[in-house]
């Protein structure tokens, strides 16, 4: 009685499984994005900010020895809150 029901049960799953593989659309909400906050736009243009200076000093060779891109974006970044 227990393997019937097993068998059963287990063919019904998949079955439904298989019935099921239609992919579902995205919703249609991508376009109404919310506005980055002040906080964030500000983060996002200090980033630029110190990416052009990153560049710029790279090229120049002004890099300190040892140096890489998250060292240089956290004293960068302190800077520039500091000023503002």
């Amino acid at each position: 009685m227990r393997i019937v029901l097993a068998a059963a049960l287990a063919a019904g799953l998949v079955t439904a499984a298989a019935a099921d593989t239609t992919p579902t659309p995205a919703p249609a909400t991508t376009a109404a994005k919310k506005p980055a906050s002040a906080g964030l736009a500000a983060a996002r243009e200090r980033q630029k900010k110190c990416g052009a200076e990153w560049k710029e000093a790279k090229k120049a060779g002004k890099i300190e020895k040892g140096m890489k891109w998250p060292q240089f974006w956290s004293a960068c970044n302190k800077r520039l809150k500091g000023a503002s």
